[in-house]
């Protein structure tokens, strides 16, 4: 009983950080489900919360998408994505995970110091940072920190960027989750309890992070994401081997 209380509420907690961030489902509810569970299982079943995270946070803020930065940054990520799910199914992902959450301490304190701001992504840069997202969300279940940061870059207002971000990642994970799940049907079938508990805390922690997103300033807020961008990426190094 208390092992579900404290998923549900780590639920609503991922859910409400990635209202404002972009990121932190998969990186909160993977290293939790982790402890239990097998490290791959963990990954297809958050797909489907995330999945629903991103496109509640999307219908919400549909009226500020940027859909030039989607046909940019959202087909290479979903390129990529398709890859890195049948990867994920070969490749041992926690050296990844551990590699890439250094990597996104790096570009957190570059976004703390500002130096996203004064960055003009053009088309190739866009392809690249939209593929690494993918990649990196096929293999390992984390798709937001990456695409944040790379998002800053963007220069995109506040509700833009969450909107934004929110449709990117609502592309990779319809590319990936099928993948998941054709290949481990049997393993989430099992913990489908968990996956709807899952699911529901993060639905309603995203409609609870969307209220708190209009009380914070356009000035702040670049740094804000960076600085939980650094909490993902501390949360990244933690998760347990396999």
């Amino acid at each position: 009983m208390i092992e579900l209380v404290v998923l549900a509420g780590v639920a609503v907690l991922a859910g409400a950080t990635a209202s404002i961030a972009g990121a932190g489902i998969g990186s909160m509810l993977t290293p939790l489900l982790s402890l239990r569970l097998d490290f791959k299982i963990a990954v297809a079943l958050v797909a489907i919360p995330h999945i629903l995270g991103g496109a509640v946070r999307a219908a919400r803020l549909r009226r500020h998408l940027d859909w030039r930065t989607i046909r940019r940054f959202g087909v290479a990520c979903a390129l990529a994505s398709l890859a890195g799910a049948f990867l994920h199914q070969l490749v041992t992902s926690v050296w990844l995970t551990r590699i890439f959450g250094g990597l996104l301490i790096v570009a957190g304190l570059l976004g703390l110091a500002g130096t996203e701001q004064r960055l003009a992504p053009g088309k190739k840069a866009a392809w690249v940072g939209g593929a690494v997202a993918g990649l990196t969300g096929g293999l390992v279940g984390e798709q937001g920190g990456i695409r944040a940061v790379a998002l800053l870059g963007f220069r995109l207002p506040r509700d833009a960027f969450v909107a934004t971000s929110a449709a990117i990642g609502v592309v990779i994970d319809l590319v990936r989750a099928p993948v998941y799940l054709v290949l481990q049907w049997d393993d989430v079938r099992e913990h489908l309890g968990v996956l709807a508990l899952a699911a529901g805390g993060v639905v309603v922690g995203t409609g609870l992070g969307l209220i708190l997103l209009r009380h914070i300033p356009e000035k702040v807020f670049s740094k804000l994401v960076a600085a939980i961008v650094i909490v993902v990426a501390v949360l990244l190094l933690l998760r347990p081997g396999e």
